[in-house]
């Protein structure tokens, strides 16, 4: 069962439910948002199983954009439509595109200060971590094959050892993928 094919044990969310979780998101995602996504989409709403999230975020992963932005119109889409796709991206915007004028504001007021490095160099780690944290809860719950871990591997080398471009490397590292899956699905 794909991951937009999953079903909630609460039924398909409205229209109002997807625009506060999407809000929530939006509002809560200083730093990044995929950690508060994943918690409201599979921990407080229940819209998604780990498995189910961890699908839909590799397919949002290979798309162009923003991840968050591709789960929201996938998810919108799959429980209301067009209206459902437009109302989550537009709750996911909204409040981080106010708070940025808002902080975009500020910093030019105290950019000069030491304090405000400091200040971004503390939040910047913490970004790092939660997303560590995230990736690590998300690979122990995927249930991943064999092939899948070394595929992991490969693209986290690639990219985040050796520096190396995302596109290129996932034109590489998906075939192998795909490749490394069917043999796999043929053993069974």
């Amino acid at each position: 069962m794909g991951a937009l094919e999953t079903a909630t044990e609460a039924g398909r969310p409205g229209l109002p439910d997807l625009f506060t979780g999407f809000l929530k998101i939006g509002l809560m995602g200083f730093g990044g948002v995929g950690p508060v996504a994943r918690h409201i989409i599979v921990a407080e709403r229940n819209w998604l199983d780990d498995r189910a999230y961890a699908e839909l975020m590799g397919i949002c992963q290979a798309l162009p954009g923003a991840n968050t932005v591709n789960a929201a119109v996938m998810l919108g889409d799959r429980f209301r439509g067009a209206a459902g796709a437009l109302t989550c991206v537009f709750a996911l915007m909204a409040m981080p595109l106010l708070s940025l004028v808002a902080l975009a504001n500020i910093y030019d007021a105290v950019s000069g200060h030491p304090l405000a490095q400091v200040a971004l160099t503390g939040a910047a780690a913490s970004a790092a971590g939660l997303i560590l944290g995230t990736a690590a809860r998300l690979m122990a719950k995927a249930g991943l094959a064999r092939w899948a871990w070394l595929m992991a591997a490969a693209a986290f080398l690639a990219v985040g050892v050796l520096r190396l471009p995302m596109l290129p490397s996932l034109l590489v590292l998906v075939p192998l993928g795909l490749a490394a899956a069917s043999l796999g699905a043929r053993r069974l």
